[in-house]
């Protein structure tokens, strides 16, 4: 086995910088590493010797291998983070399956996974049909201009995962207010901590009403497992913010990418039948969860390099996405490519749980937009979009747009 030479001078950091105005593209550099080497050593902010992984059949392997893991306390981060803990994160909170392994991962996932199947996502393809019209409707009322993101692309998402957790009529406006606080990386720390605090006050309200007097919904249903009241919240707080953010980025910053290329806008309008490859194409394109984070468990030999137990690797996923070996022109949106096997939903045990609906949030959304306004154009030069280039989802704050009044 080629093992990497003890003089081998590591990536001093990760590439962050985005390619000026190129506001869809990953950060340079990270092609180029993908071309040298798949898998590379990489120093940390902490001073943690490290990998950083680009290539889709790298990351892929590594996804779906078990030596590695995805526990909070064992992972050294790859960008700055001015608020972490001394010592490194904590073990993840009761009901975050994201940084559980088996088998506490396992049990979660079970119980969970019924729920988000691809014919009870589709069931709820009418209803989702119905609040993007309203919502279409409230921006045509108003006038012929908005930001994309407050108006439409965050309430479709809040709205749905209201519904599937049960969350009463009365209460969706407080919440979603919660919500789209969380989801503003523009909200300071204080307004964040404050809208986590009322979600979780308000969860540990909501699943003992569940219990007592039970409705059609995921919490609901849960309360028949073994699950504890704690843990209920936890699930539930876990699935608002898996739901909420990565969907109304897709949304808003997937219109912002049709608007940049008019050819493929013209060819979705042209063809519904292609909505379903549009939003894998886009999932590949954009790779909005752009970063990952595994740490080995054991010794691990993979792509001629030893990966040492404790050794954090970072996964590129918009790499991976980008890669000729497994997408050829990868670097052009073609709605009529077959994106299937894009890592955009991650892959593994921990693939993303709401892909179906977020499958079907975007299939109605992005269609019934340009449908309802076909002169749909940026009120801003695309330049003056505002992009959210600190923050582990990538998209937009605001999308600023404008069309012709009827």
């Amino acid at each position: 086995m080629e093992r990497e030479l003890p003089d081998a001078q590591p990536l001093a950091a990760l590439p962050t910088t985005r390619p000026a105005g190129c506001p869809f593209d990953p950060p340079a550099g990270l092609a180029e590493l993908r071309e040298q080497q798949p898998l590379t050593r990489m120093r940390y902010p902490d001073g943690h010797l490290g990998w950083l992984a680009t290539g889709h059949a790298t990351i892929r392997a590594i996804l779906a291998d078990s030596r590695f893991s995805s526990r909070y306390e064992l992972m050294h981060f790859p960008f700055e983070l001015p608020g972490l803990p001394e010592g490194g994160m904590p073990p993840a909170p009761i009901g975050d399956m994201t940084g559980l392994d088996a088998p506490e991962h396992t049990r979660y996932r079970r119980l969970l996974a019924g729920k988000f199947t691809v014919r009870r996502m589709r069931a709820l393809t009418e209803r989702v049909e119905q609040i993007t019209a309203e919502h279409l409707d409230a921006m045509e009322r108003r006038g012929s201009s908005a930001d994309l993101m407050e108006a439409f692309a965050q309430p479709i998402p809040a709205l749905m995962i209201c519904e599937l957790l049960g969350v009463p009529y009365a209460d969706r406006d407080v919440f979603q207010r919660h919500t789209l606080t969380l989801t503003d990386m523009r909200s300071s720390e204080e307004e964040m901590y404050a809208a986590m605090s009322g979600i979780q006050e308000y969860l540990h309200t909501l699943v003992p009403a569940k219990r007592a007097e039970p409705t059609d919904d995921i919490l609901s249903d849960l309360t028949t497992s073994d699950l504890t009241d704690e843990e209920l919240a936890g699930l539930g707080s876990f699935l608002l913010g898996a739901g909420l953010d990565t969907t109304a980025n897709m949304i808003a910053h997937g219109a912002f990418a049709l608007l940049q290329n008019p050819d493929q806008l013209a060819a979705l309008r042209g063809d519904p039948d292609l909505a379903d490859q549009a939003v894998e194409e886009l999932m590949r394109y954009l790779t909005i969860a752009h970063t990952g984070i595994k740490t080995a468990l054991e010794d691990v030999e993979l792509d001629g390099h030893l990966i040492k137990a404790g050794e954090s690797v970072t996964l590129s996923f918009q790499a991976a996405n980008r890669d000729p070996l497994r997408f050829p022109g990868p670097d052009a949106l073609d709605l009529h490519r077959k994106a299937t096997g894009h890592l955009g939903f991650g892959h593994g045990i921990h693939q993303c749980l709401g892909q179906q609906l977020a499958r079907v949030e975007m299939r109605v959304a992005l269609p019934a937009l340009f449908g309802r306004f076909p002169a749909l154009r940026l009120a801003v030069p695309a330049e003056e979009v505002p992009l959210r280039t600190h923050s582990n989802i990538y998209g937009v704050h605001s999308l600023p747009v404008t069309w012709d009044a009827a």
